[in-house]
């Protein structure tokens, strides 16, 4: 019996390999930076630090306690709605039609 080929790149990794390695790595970055960029409170603006003991981010400032979990709910939240060009449109040709077909004639 003959082994599958495996599909390998210029450097002589496999293709597959490559990809996962890409991905993780990919995950990781945007864990970091995320990490990074949650350093304020979501309701006053104060420093935020992690407490190891109790896996909770504190505010310096006003003393908000929350879990990672929920620090990003939060973040989503008072994360204003951004929607593409076409998303827009969209939107705007349903009010449209709605206005259009609501008109007593």
């Amino acid at each position: 019996m003959t082994q599958p080929q495996v599909e390998t790149s210029p450097s002589k990794l496999p293709i597959f390999l490559i990809k996962k390695t890409r991905k993780l790595i990919s995950r990781f970055m945007l864990i970091f930076s995320s990490e990074l960029t949650m350093r304020y409170c979501p309701e006053c603006g104060g420093d935020m630090q992690y407490a190891i003991a109790t896996k909770h981010y504190i505010c310096k400032s006003c003393g908000l306690s929350v879990t990672q979990q929920e620090l990003w709910e939060l973040r989503e939240k008072l994360r204003p709605n951004v929607e593409s060009a076409e998303e827009e449109r969209q939107k705007k040709r349903k009010e449209y039609l709605k206005w259009w077909l609501s008109k007593k004639k």
